[in-house]
């Protein structure tokens, strides 16, 4: 797992309707859904759907696979255990102050970050 990796799921789930997708896939398990099934729930053309899906799958948040005329979706929960971990790793690490997040720390740290905001006189 790498920080690049970890950014897409993270980008790809601020979404609230990615949020909800990956969720109900979640909650289906291995069973997963069609797209029509999908879509009926959400509520949601089919093109705003395919949208939607084409960005999960390039964060590698969900499989697809070929059922007939089908494409039946599933959440990609062991790439978000992965994802996790990963995170959680490198938060404990930045506490030492290695990983990928310590670099950043250590700078926001000795005032390299972004400026403060500066409260309402």
């Amino acid at each position: 797992m790498d920080r690049s990796s970890a950014l897409k799921v993270f980008e790809s789930l601020g979404s609230s309707l990615r949020l909800d997708l990956f969720c109900m896939l979640v909650q289906a398990g291995e069973t997963g859904h069609v797209a029509g099934e999908i879509a009926d729930a959400l509520e949601i053309p089919a093109t705003n759907l395919s949208f939607h899906l084409k960005g999960m799958l390039a964060a590698n948040l969900v499989t697809v696979r070929q059922e007939g005329r089908f494409l039946r979706y599933r959440a990609n929960v062991p790439h978000m255990l992965r994802v996790l971990a990963f995170v959680m790793e490198n938060c404990a690490r930045a506490e030492a102050g290695e990983g990928v997040c310590a670099a950043r720390t250590r700078r926001h740290a000795n005032g390299g970050g972004p400026p403060e905001a500066t409260p309402p006189a």
